[in-house]
């Protein structure tokens, strides 16, 4: 099937992919990752009609690090002529880089959806198939579409609009377990992975509720997916791919990581926001998510902020250094002995 079979192959050896993810997966989110086993990432979702105007913004989006070794460019929009156009252009810009181009048909929001774009095109597939053909024909690596199982819980779509995708000539299909009108409330349902994974004849990736190694392996073995998508389970917890690789590998329940490895990952990760000129407001999302469960995090999620510079993080980052002089773990909680009496 060649491209088919080399994505196969390559999910043989690390089946647990970092996930595109809007206003998350940049640069620097990407590189704290690959430092922790994503052997492969995506970028952020790049709009077509953004890069057929030609938007300095929207190719800030597509552009590895030089620290990168791939990347996976994923693109949407509901122009097939776009599509063309971009594909074309991503891979003259992004080079040997450039692993393959995803097509999401999978977002659920309304200034997405609402045009037509993403998720919504699970409701157009004739549309949705000349997309694909159109980027197939001008792609030089393996084209994949991400959906979800269909648009509302009467559409289960999802396994015949993806063996129309293969049809086109998409290389692979990754599977969300939840309609686009659930967005990302309740919970996802693997079992679309196995029905999807039943039309088609190239690896399905799964995704949905994978928040922690335990449950990236769970997926990955009671499931038809060839490889797995790790989104929200990333949130605070780089380590989520190596853990769940060794966990696959040898059985063995991945060690916790300790507030030390925490707080120090989250001062790697603002350094990298920082070298990489980006603006340092973006911390804020996932300083909460590193500061998750530390104590008197509400009030440290509120200093965070309230951050506006590369300064304000570095002063937040040194306090709490000092105070996790005296935190200790206990009960698998992480207490201050202070406030507690100790």
């Amino acid at each position: 099937m060649g491209y088919a079979d080399d994505l196969r192959a390559a999910f043989a050896a690390q089946p647990f992919l970092l996930a595109p993810m809007a206003g998350v997966t940049d640069a620097p989110y990407r590189l704290m990752c690959r430092a922790h086993g994503a052997t492969w990432a995506y970028s952020e979702m790049v709009s077509v009609a953004g890069l057929a105007y030609n938007g300095e913004k929207t190719w800030d989006l597509v552009m590895p690090d030089a620290r990168e070794p791939q990347l996976c460019v994923q693109l949407f929009g509901t122009k097939p002529e776009q599509f063309a156009a971009a594909v074309e252009a991503v891979q003259e810009r992004v080079g040997a880089k450039l692993t393959l181009i995803d097509i999401n048909m999978a977002c659920p929001v309304r200034k997405v959806a609402g045009k037509g774009e993403g998720s919504a095109l699970m409701r157009a597939p004739e549309r949705a198939e000349a997309i694909v053909r159109a980027a197939v024909q001008r792609a030089q690596v393996p084209v994949t579409v991400k959906m979800r199982i269909g648009y509302t819980a009467a559409e289960r779509t999802a396994p015949d609009f993806a063996a129309r995708m293969e049809a086109a000539g998409a290389a692979a299909v990754a599977v969300h377990g939840r309609t686009a009108s659930q967005m990302y409330t309740g919970t996802a349902d693997w079992s679309i992975i196995d029905e999807v994974a039943a039309r088609v004849g190239v690896p399905v990736i799964g995704s949905g509720d994978v928040f922690c190694a335990q449950d990236a392996v769970r997926m990955l073995t009671e499931t038809a997916a060839s490889a797995v998508f790790c989104a929200r389970g990333t949130y605070g917890n780089p380590w989520i791919f190596e853990d769940a690789l060794s966990l696959l590998r040898t059985g063995e329940e991945p060690r916790p990581h300790g507030f030390e490895e925490r707080l120090e990952a989250f001062r790697q990760h603002l350094g990298l926001l920082e070298e990489a000129g980006a603006h340092m407001v973006r911390a804020r999302t996932f300083a909460a998510w590193y500061l998750k469960g530390l104590p008197e995090a509400a009030a440290w999620r509120r200093r965070a902020t309230a951050c506006v510079s590369a300064e304000d993080f570095r002063a937040l980052v040194s306090d709490l250094g000092k105070a996790s002089e005296t935190w200790v773990v206990a009960g698998g909680k992480v207490i201050d002995t202070r406030a507690a009496g100790l």
